[in-house]
């Protein structure tokens, strides 16, 4: 999870994972993956990966710190987040195309709106956060570590969890074949 300065406050950056990935193809999550052998942990490998999916050099991003591994059943695998601080000296860009679809820049102020946050529903019996933030629809993973970042960091708001929208149909068939 990488923060850094914005024009009107601090911000968080996002991506739209390619539509030509074997898993969660097309959703947006944060720059990162898996650990390769040269990585030395975590950490390492959250650095390269951002600094290969969106260009930001790693000495310009400030580790804030790292979370206990999560166990996602979906997808079987354990993630660490990472939390960063970005120093805005390089505007993100793709950086790999096949990896990311598109970089977004998301205020913070726009992710505590109570005006862009709901609760998805899947007909899998799913419910979870969701946000409606840069022409995104935030779920899942991303918006569960999102939502509890902004519990942690104290600004978070109160927001209408009756607010009740359904995962779009291209997205449920993309989290539904992730999940073979």
């Amino acid at each position: 999870m990488l923060f850094g300065p914005g024009p009107d406050g601090p911000d968080l950056l996002l991506t739209e994972r390619g539509p030509h990935l074997r898993a969660h193809a097309g959703q947006v999550s944060f720059p990162g993956g898996r650990i390769d052998p040269e990585d030395t942990g975590p950490v390492a490998a959250a650095l390269r990966e951002t600094h290969e999916e969106v260009g930001i050099d790693p000495s310009w991003v400030e580790v804030l710190g790292e979370f206990p591994p999560l166990y996602l059943g979906p997808s079987s695998n354990a993630v660490t987040p990472v939390l960063g601080w970005w120093s805005g000296r390089h505007t993100p860009e793709v950086t790999s195309d096949f990896e990311v679809a598109r970089v977004v820049r998301v205020p913070v102020t726009d992710l505590v709106d109570p005006a862009n946050r709901f609760t998805v529903t899947t007909p899998v019996g799913y419910t979870g956060p969701g946000f409606d933030v840069a022409d995104l629809f935030v779920w899942g993973f991303t918006a569960g570590l999102i939502e509890s970042m902004l519990d942690l960091g104290g600004v978070a708001r109160a927001w209408d969890r009756g607010v009740q929208r359904p995962l779009p149909d291209d997205m449920l068939t993309v989290a539904l074949r992730s999940r073979r």
